[in-house]
């Protein structure tokens, strides 16, 4: 559950952010149409009719930013000797992208012999120009800012969502661990006492002694389908865990598993309907994990219901897999963790012996196929609820 967590939220946050930077793209490239715009119709007039500065641009548009600065380069070297400034013009023409030049002349200075107008005008000119720079950088910083920002609340809330994940799966694992140590607990006690009671020769009867024997036995066996059970759901968490996959039926694999337990429903009194078409339905999937899945669901049937149940199983062609019984119902706050580890009621742990762990094993396994394993409690067809298996 951890790894899907992970993956679902790494999946989540490229998306976030590949769409957050689309936006920005879209962003920067609509301000550069519009300063672009704005620049053409009304900051160059300006310039041209009222500083009575003219510009000549060759080739191509260019970048924006390019141009800006090649203008504040350009007017900046007017300021220095005629030749200097000549030639340091033609280098940036040069180093700067040939294919864009800017000329820049001043017909109100003609005339004017005070380098000090001169000075003021030009430095006037360079400022106006760093103003367009500030300007035209604007979407671009205030893109970065927002980025930034987004993106650190975005990490902060996934942080926030781990923390409570990782407070939540504590809680679980926890709990599990309780109910691991009572569910062992139970048995090992009655182990315990009537190995003490054989081993202190308070027991003469032989026929007392062989139900004691006998208690013992199947109290140790209780406690091994537990520890195996335990073992089955860890393992499936652990990073080496993989499912080995071949082309098998699923309908001869459904019906290989209630063969084996066919004598269990039979003992306990129970009617097994078997409603699996004999035609193929080839799946990739792992047998054994498959098997023990569909063997969760089917020992759950068998265990937690009352003498003369009936046990449906049926298979249709959308490979839909139902396991439905008219038992006992189940009640709204158990039907609500049903898939969860040890998810039972009080009444069920303390007379059951059941473990809780089948059904969260055989969600998982489903899962790792693709599919789905829910519950249907509304049934139409005389059942009480019905285990569905969706591949």
């Amino acid at each position: 559950m951890k790894m899907e967590t992970a993956r679902t939220g790494t999946k989540s946050l490229k998306w976030f952010l590949i769409q957050r930077f689309v936006l920005i793209m879209v962003f920067i490239y609509i301000s550069e149409e519009l300063l672009g715009m704005v620049y053409r119709l009304v900051v160059m007039p300006f310039l041209a009719n009222t500083m009575n500065v003219r510009f000549s641009v060759t080739a191509g548009e260019g970048s924006i930013i390019l141009l800006m600065l090649k203008m504040i380069l350009y007017s900046a070297t007017a300021l220095l000797p005629d030749r200097l400034a000549a030639w340091v013009q033609a280098s940036i023409g040069q180093n700067m992208n040939d294919g864009l030049s800017v000329d820049i002349t001043s017909p109100i200075l003609e005339g004017v012999t005070n380098s000090r107008l001169i000075g003021i005008y030009q430095v006037g000119v360079i400022c106006i120009f760093l103003v367009m720079f500030a300007v035209t950088l604007l979407p671009y910083l205030l893109s970065a800012w927002w980025y930034y920002r987004v993106v650190s609340r975005k990490m902060k809330e996934l942080l926030a969502e781990e923390k409570a994940r990782k407070a939540a799966y504590d809680r679980q694992r926890n709990l599990m661990l309780s109910d691991i140590a009572h569910d062992i607990k139970t048995p090992l006690t009655t182990v315990c006492g009537y190995a003490k009671a054989l081993a202190d020769g308070m027991v003469e009867d032989e026929e007392k002694k062989k139900e004691y024997l006998r208690a013992v036995y199947a109290k140790s066996l209780r406690m091994d389908e537990l520890i195996t059970l335990l073992f089955e759901y860890v393992k499936m968490d652990s990073d080496g865990f993989k499912l080995h996959k071949e082309k098998a039926d699923v309908g001869e694999l459904l019906r290989e598993n209630i063969a084996l337990l066919y004598a269990d429903a039979e003992e306990n009194g129970m009617g097994l309907e078997i409603d699996i078409p004999e035609s193929p339905f080839p799946f990739e999937l792992d047998k054994v994990q498959f098997g023990r899945a569909v063997t969760n669901v089917l020992t759950n049937a068998v265990r937690y219901n009352e003498k003369g149940t009936k046990i449906r199983v049926s298979l249709n062609g959308q490979y839909r897999i139902r396991i439905a019984d008219n038992g006992i119902p189940i009640e709204d706050e158990l039907a609500e963790h049903i898939f969860e580890p040890f998810a039972r009621g009080d009444k069920t742990r303390s007379t059951s012996g059941g473990s809780g762990l089948g059904l969260s094993i055989s969600a998982k396994i489903i899962r790792m196929h693709g599919g789905e394993l829910h519950l249907e409690r509304n049934c139409s067809d005389g059942m009480t609820k019905a285990f569905v298996i969706s591949l």
